[in-house]
């Protein structure tokens, strides 16, 4: 028995010696139909009711999610198997009144929508949330959890997951709920691949790659070794990896069409689902980093609205734009130092960050606090309803990831600071020691990093606020040329647009600040004519519009809850941003340029 063997053994005996309060048992019997059986053994119960509940919210998500209604045939026993009568209170939660301080609750599990939020249950592939899949008793938050999984018939039966193993292969454990909750498991055919790193403090690290795929061994060889260069590149921005809980980070990727497309952060793995036929190609990997730069910010630099997480209900935060948007922003740029986006692919990420900030109205008109507010609502949350967002709520993700790039660009240029060097001092602070963060410390490391005044006007102008950023400026610095997307071309207004006989339906809401919002047209109006010419199809109004140049006006004719009705719409330019590499816009790089750009934009090492 080898050292690792016996360590694994002698923490087994260990874990057993607490006399484990709450085991679940996990089979699947009827797993071609997508059914589990859970049970839930609880023991030295006080004799008073035992409340039982499923979780409606998520790690990583902040809506709430029914999965109250994918659990059914709920039975209770006590611990010789007598039946005891249980009382379901509310659509996920039930009650067990009378019991001798042992409970065993029974149930099926239904489960067929294979993300980061739900699961999946086939003989070859079991993916498993664990908020989606089992009900716990409140009040037992921090007592130890054994799980056993009971693999289906066929199924080849390697288990993926960050939950702690033991001697039998089939059984783990969890220190608490919030860890057993965070803790994602993949039961299949994976193939897992393993590469050593060593931190700073000489601790080494195991990073894993656990490939559900239909590829060839040497497909699953190269995606690890391509996460390699983004595990180093991202360890480099806080100049350390975090010290894993069990000195371990798995990445648990299924890229398969079997999936749902997600891609979900988890304390020590992460949970990536991706629909289709993978060949190995690089078009996967910005959602490898983005989750990956999770286990520092957001995993372990906590908002203090997210701690403890909150399984009852949504999990509103003030700081999603910093925990996602910076984490957007970061996602992309590992891409670049990492040698897999150049430079060119990546002023598209840069023009992107420009419309979302210059020219969104959520983020024209609101703070980044506010779309941070709105997560409850937007995060993966489900309604038959339609919405404005599109004209009062930006995305948190590109929205906050357009304030990093500014306050990058800004540390670099005004205090030869990067934000490299933030993200190490929010981690040093609030990070490293787990104190979970809010706005106002957050701004008061900017403060230390740079002056209190900079980082208050910051703060009120881009976080509190929403005005407006001079990014012409700050990526003329890195020799970068802002222009016009499309000069000259006139412009009703961005929309969707349905295809019918009767002519174009406007199929979203039309934005304020376009000419189509100001001329009155919106959702569900029907465009017949313009100028007196019929436009059924999209090409016809391009056709139109390519015929005009900003500022004319044109007739169009439209009908409105199937009446009539003749504006004139006064056209405008695309107002969408380019940004190109000053030496292709004609220009030459500088000396300093060039050194501002690669300082930027290169590569680093960790120190």
């Amino acid at each position: 028995m080898n050292y690792i063997l016996r360590f694994v053994f002698a923490l087994f005996i260990v874990t057993t010696a607490r006399a484990q309060t709450i085991r679940y048992d996990v089979s699947f019997p009827n797993a071609i139909h997508h059914e589990a059986e859970v049970s839930l053994l609880v023991s030295q119960l006080p004799r008073q009711t035992a409340v039982f509940r499923m979780s409606r919210s998520s790690p990583g998500r902040y809506a709430t999610h029914e999965f109250g209604k994918n659990v059914y045939n709920v039975r209770a026993t006590d611990g010789a198997g007598k039946p005891l009568a249980i009382n379901r209170t509310d659509g996920d939660v039930y009650e067990v009144a009378n019991h001798a301080g042992t409970v065993k609750i029974t149930y099926t599990l239904y489960g067929d929508y294979p993300d980061g939020t739900y699961l999946g249950i086939d003989p070859q592939s079991v993916h498993l949330n664990m908020p989606a899949g089992f009900m716990w008793v409140k009040g037992y938050d921090r007592q130890p959890i054994t799980v056993r999984f009971t693999p289906p018939a066929g199924n080849v039966g390697l288990i993926a997951t960050q939950l702690i193993p033991s001697a039998d292969p089939h059984t783990f454990t969890a220190p608490g709920l919030q860890y057993f909750m965070d803790s994602p498991t993949k039961i299949g055919k994976l193939a897992v691949k393993e590469w050593k790193r060593t931190n700073t403090n000489g601790k080494p690290i195991t990073f894993r790659l656990a490939l559900e795929a239909a590829v060839a061994d040497s497909t699953a060889e190269r995606l690890a070794s391509k996460l390699t260069r983004i595990v180093d590149q991202a360890g480099a921005v806080y100049g350390e990896w975090p010290a894993y809980d069990y000195g371990s980070y798995t990445f648990l990727a299924s890229l398969n069409p079997y999936v749902k497309g997600d891609g979900m952060e988890h304390r020590n793995s992460t949970m990536i689902t991706l629909p289709l036929a993978f060949t190995g190609t690089e078009d996967v990997l910005g959602v490898f980093a983005h989750e990956f730069f999770h286990c520092w910010n957001v995993e372990r630099i906590r908002p203090k609205t997210l701690e403890p997480f909150n399984f009852e209900k949504s999990n509103m935060s003030n700081e999603l734009w910093f925990a996602e948007g910076f984490t957007q922003y970061y996602g992309e740029l590992l891409l670049v130092r990492a040698g897999f986006t150049p430079i060119d692919a990546y002023t598209e990420t840069l023009a992107g960050a420009l419309y979302t900030k210059l020219l969104t109205p959520g983020a024209r008109s609101y703070s980044p606090i506010d779309a941070s507010r709105h997560a409850v609502f937007v995060d993966a949350g489900t309604s038959i309803d339609r919405s404005n967002y599109v004209n009062m709520f930006t995305s948190y993700y590109p929205y906050g990831a357009a304030i990093a790039l500014a306050l990058d660009l800004e540390l670099r240029g005004q205090f030869n600071k990067s934000l490299d060097d933030y993200m190490q001092a929010v981690w040093k602070r609030f990070g490293k020691t787990e104190v979970p963060y809010t706005v106002e410390g957050l701004a008061s490391e900017l403060g230390r990093l740079t002056n209190p005044g900079f980082a208050t006007t910051f703060f009120q102008k881009y976080v509190y606020g929403h005005e407006s950023i001079d990014y012409t400026g700050l990526l003329a610095k890195a020799g970068f040329t802002v222009t016009k997307a499309n000069p000259g071309q006139a412009w009703m207004g961005t929309v969707r647009y349905g295809e019918t006989p009767e002519g174009l339906v406007i199929r979203s809401n039309t934005v304020k600040e376009t000419p189509l919002y100001a001329a009155g047209l919106d959702v569900d109006d029907v465009i017949k004519t313009i100028d007196g010419q019929a436009v059924s199809k999209t090409d016809a109004l391009q056709a139109r519009l390519a015929a005009h140049k900003p500022g004319d006006a044109v007739t169009v004719t439209y009908l409105h809850r199937g009446e009539p009705q003749t504006v004139s719409v006064k056209l405008a330019e695309n107002p969408s941003y380019g940004v190109v590499p000053v030496e292709k816009a004609g220009g030459t790089l500088t000396p300093a340029q060039q050194q501002f750009r690669m300082g930027w934009l290169g590569a680093k090492a960790v120190k």
